[in-house]
């Protein structure tokens, strides 16, 4: 059966009135609405009595620490996992991007010294210059926007360098290297026409990346370093001293190769960021200054130089000979006031240049210097008293002697002559009966001539130190050929340069006190201070007395009617000459071909200021004597120096020494 319901609570209502809904006792009215109730009023607990208030207490500051050394910890965990993601992750691929923005280094040249003349005025200096260079990464497609780059590039300089357009683009080519010359040294407008190019090719890019497009720019790598060129104002003059600077600005001869290191200085070196091959200037630039070169100055008169340079280069031209010399050296301090050389060449274009022409020839070529070699066997004679000027010499027209028949320069009869004619008219057979009396018999003659050869400067260099500078050739006596016993008095079977010859004269001039020829006066630092070389060696090779006696036989070749230097005669001044006309030894073939034509001198001499040498190879066109052609050049650089250096006029008249004698006196 079901179970059963349990009984219902009745749930107690509020209390209804009584005798009506509004307590009143009355029924209300039928559909009446019954009066609202009102809200009983909330009874409040009195606080207890006897309580303290509630207070605030501060929580622990241990899990806020926690909270931020775990915060602090999750964020040096970022910067560890971030700096492992660029270091070891991803480091390739950072450091590709890094090369777009990297550091380049290159040298800055430091400026090269000048060379100037010893008024301090410029032979050889440096002008401001560029050297071309480019970044080849820069021209690879992924840099440049442009799949041929290099050869875009290349074709756009190739006329402004002057280069193969092949070639560029060759060196462009290379993105391994971030580094590469395309033309070393251009001049300032070369570089402009470059720079005004990129100018305009990357606002085309510009405005290609404006519209949307990759904006190729080809010529982006292209970068230029400052650095110096070097200028000669004069052209050829003095281009043989000089020498030239190579391509890669080092010194290729002359004095710009042996003074290389004084005029070079010290280069320098710059550092600085670039980004699309331009200079990032927010990024810093690291740099050490470069030191200029010294400043050499040169004992050269660029006037005198001038004016010999001139002279021999006519004279070459006219007689169509291989090439000639002349030298102008101060007679007391052994400066060379000019070393002209002919043929020469243009430093500033050696594209013109020839290699017979390079050089200094001056110093370089080695030759039988011939008759004028004869000074030197006459100082011997007087030095050693064999003979005085007036000591009587007969000269038959033909000479016997070793293995060979001796002659002079031309068929005569029986001369009677002085030792002063001897001089004076140039004999052959005179100088060598002359020396033969030197010592006691032919051998000790030999070894006495040598020994004054040695004394004047023959058989070993100059001093001047000069690259190339040959000393000539000088055989020890016991090495003589029986032939060579006899034609080394007379200026053949030996050898000797140019400045070796000026030399011999010079010493005469001096006294008979040989100092060494010098090239350069000083040098200027960079500070501004000179600083002479050191004094040139001096050393007397014969008496003073000698040394004025062969000066006044000197003389006698000029100023006498029956000399062979009457050419080399300037009015108003007294002048000591000798001519010489040597066999010349074909360099090539190594036989005797052509002949070697010479004049030396110095003036004035009764007070010696100036000596003047000149030599002149192979004239084919024309007389080929010493006398007729190198003469004339003697008396013109001659007169030129004496007025340039304000020398006086003579002050006498020189002495009339006898130049033969009859026989039977």
């Amino acid at each position: 059966m079901p179970p059963k319901e349990p009984p219902r609570r009745r749930v107690p209502g509020p209390a209804r009135p009584r005798n009506g809904a509004n307590g009143s006792g009355r029924s209300p009215r039928s559909g009446a609405r019954p009066p609202a109730r009102r809200p009983r009023p909330i009874q409040r607990r009195p606080a207890a009595r006897g309580r303290a208030p509630r207070t605030l207490r501060l929580g622990s500051p241990r899990p806020r620490l926690r909270l931020v050394s775990l915060g602090l910890t999750l964020v040096m965990l970022a910067f560890v996992a971030r700096l492992l993601q660029v270091q070891a992750v991803d480091a390739s691929a950072y450091a590709a991007k890094a090369e777009k923005n990297r550091y380049l280094e290159y040298t800055v040249a430091a400026e090269r010294g000048e060379i100037t003349d010893r008024r301090g005025i410029a032979l050889a200096t440096s002008v401001d210059a560029h050297n071309i260079t480019a970044d080849p990464k820069l021209f690879t497609p992924e840099d440049s926007k442009a799949p041929d780059a290099p050869q875009q590039a290349a074709a756009l300089l190739a006329p402004i360098l002057d280069k193969d357009a092949d070639e560029l683009a060759k060196k462009l080519s290379t993105p391994k290297s971030r580094y590469t010359v395309l033309a070393y040294r251009q001049t300032p407008q070369v570089w402009k026409q470059i720079k005004d190019l990129k100018a305009a090719f990357a606002e085309k890019a510009d405005e290609d990346r404006a519209k949307g497009g990759p904006g190729a720019n080809v010529l982006a790598g292209v970068l230029q370093e400052p650095t110096t060129r070097r200028v000669y104002p004069n052209g050829d003059l003095a281009a043989g001293i000089l020498g030239f600077v190579s391509a890669d600005g080092k010194g290729g001869g002359g004095l710009e190769s042996q003074l290389d290191k004084e005029l070079a200085g010290e280069d320098g070196k710059i550092r600085y960021a670039q980004a699309g091959g331009r200079r990032v200037p927010t990024a810093g630039t690291r740099e050490i200054p470069a030191v200029p070169g010294s400043d050499i100055e040169l004992t050269i008169d660029r006037d005198i130089q001038w004016a010999a340079q001139k002279a021999i280069s006519d004279q070459v031209e006219k007689s169509k000979a291989d090439r000639g010399y002349v030298i102008v050296q101060n007679t007391r301090t052994g400066e060379l006031l000019a070393m002209a050389n002919a043929p020469g060449y243009d430093p500033n274009d050696l594209s013109e240049a020839t290699s017979a022409s390079l050089g200094n020839a001056a110093l370089q070529d080695v030759y039988e210097p011939g008759s004028t070699s004869k000074v030197m066997s006459i100082a011997a004679v007087l030095e050693e008293g064999a003979a005085t000027p007036g000591t009587h010499v007969t000269v038959p027209n033909r000479l016997h002697r070793g293995d060979r028949l001796f002659k002079d320069d031309v068929d005569h009869p029986t001369w009677y002559l002085t030792l002063n004619g001897v001089l004076a008219k140039s004999s052959n057979i005179g100088t060598i009966l002359a020396t033969g009396q030197l010592g006691k018999n032919q051998a000790e003659s030999n070894q006495v001539l040598y020994d004054y050869l040695r004394k004047f400067g023959l058989g070993k260099k100059t001093g001047l130190g000069y690259p190339g500078e040959s000393p000539g050739l000088l055989a020890h006596p016991k090495d003589w050929s029986t032939s060579q016993q006899f034609t080394i008095p007379f200026g053949q079977g030996l050898s000797m340069n140019a400045v070796q010859a000026a030399s011999v004269y010079s010493t005469v001039a001096n006294g008979g006190v040989r100092v060494a020829p010098t090239l350069v006066r000083g040098t200027k630092g960079s500070d501004g201070r000179f600083t002479p070389v050191e004094t040139p060696e001096e050393n007397r090779v014969v008496s003073e007395k000698t040394a004025k006696t062969l000066a006044r036989m000197l003389e006698s070749v000029v100023d006498d009617t029956e000399g062979t230097g009457t050419k080399a005669a300037i009015p108003g001044y007294r002048v000591a000459g000798k001519t010489g006309t040597a066999n010349r030894v074909d360099p090539v073939r190594g036989v005797y071909q052509g002949y070697t034509a010479s004049f030396a001198g110095f003036a004035p001499a009764d007070n010696p200021q100036i000596t003047v040498y000149c030599a002149i190879q192979n004239p084919t066109r024309g007389s080929y004597f010493g006398g007729q052609i190198c003469g004339p050049i003697y008396k013109q650089v001659m007169e030129f120096a004496l007025k340039s250096l304000q020398t006086p006029p003579s002050g006498s008249k020189p002495p009339r020494l006898p130049v033969s004698f009859k026989p039977g006196e």
